[in-house]
């Protein structure tokens, strides 16, 4: 018999300052042999928060203004074994300012775009404040589902639901926590059940072959996705049926990543290829567009 495996460590692990005093820190689901019952968020490697297996986001409140704040998420299995802590990431609160009760302006001219069945891309108009925005609350109907950084003007949505109909709106909050006005909502349905999930696709996809002595490679670059969060895995497909795991060790690209892979030795072969990422909820986003490469001695 088998023993009972943890979970696995938390991937894409995210924390956002949302104001002086507070952080939201987002993070993948972790997967187990039994199933996920809970996550920890740990701050300098102190429990400060629970949270169902359900959720993977969470608001930490308290903190001190101006400070560096550096968390860990870990996952509790349903037989109460710990997984391993995930990656550290730090963020660092606003300072406090001046005292100030002045909200920042709504966001304004939010659109709702569907991502197949269980995504959303939100944008809206950055909102105004007489000092600077911190970050956006994103909500669905009356309950905060995301949160994004000051400078954000998008975000992608996941974990929806096939065919159901959906009401967005924006917040922005202020280094003092001062929350502005609701933006306009953005109504959106996603498509129905095994619809293509063609949204938070990455972009730009070019794919180069290239010959050494050893043989034949493939080199990528696309831009990420955006998701709100890191994307820390992808899938690259070759030929229709060959899968490659992808997954960020070190720091993660914010922007334009690389990668190559080997495919042989064999001049004169025709390959197809294209990748997808991972999403913050650890659903899978859409493949990016297709490319073909012949293999062929420089």
């Amino acid at each position: 018999m088998e023993p009972d495996r943890p979970p696995t460590a938390p991937t894409g692990v995210t924390a956002v300052a949302g104001s002086a005093t507070s952080v939201h820190v987002m993070w993948n689901q972790s997967t187990d042999d039994k199933g996920v019952e809970r996550y920890e968020v740990l701050l300098d490697d102190k429990k400060v928060k629970e949270v169902p297996a359900e959720r993977h986001m969470v608001d930490i409140t308290g903190l001190r203004p101006g400070t560096e704040q550096v968390f860990t998420v870990r996952a509790l299995d349903t037989a109460g074994n710990e997984g391993p802590a995930s990656k550290r990431v730090s963020v660092t609160t606003p300072e406090q300012g001046p005292e100030d009760t002045r909200p920042p302006t709504a966001p304004a001219e939010l659109t709702a775009e569907s991502g197949g069945s269980r995504a959303a891309t939100l944008t809206w108009t950055a909102a105004k404040d007489d000092e600077a925005v911190a970050s956006y609350d994103i909500y669905q109907g009356d309950t905060k589902i995301h949160s994004a950084g000051g400078d954000s003007t998008s975000a992608v949505v996941t974990g929806l639901r096939p065919g159901t109909a959906y009401r967005f709106t924006v917040k922005a909050r202020d280094g003092a926590g001062n929350v502005s006005p609701a933006s306009p909502e953005a109504l959106l349905t996603t498509a129905g059940k095994g619809a293509p999930e063609a949204g938070a696709a990455p972009t730009e996809l070019v794919a180069t072959a290239r010959h050494t002595g050893e043989g034949h490679y493939i080199d990528l670059t696309w831009v990420a996705p955006k998701t709100g969060g890191e994307v820390t895995e992808y899938q690259i497909r070759l030929d229709g049926k060959q899968d490659t795991s992808l997954v960020w060790g070190g720091e993660v690209p914010g922007g334009k990543a690389e990668y190559t892979f080997f495919v042989g030795k064999e001049d004169g072969v025709k390959h197809r290829v294209k990748l997808r990422a991972k999403l913050p909820d650890g659903t899978w986003g859409g493949f990016s567009p297709e490319r073909t490469v012949v293999t062929g001695k420089e």
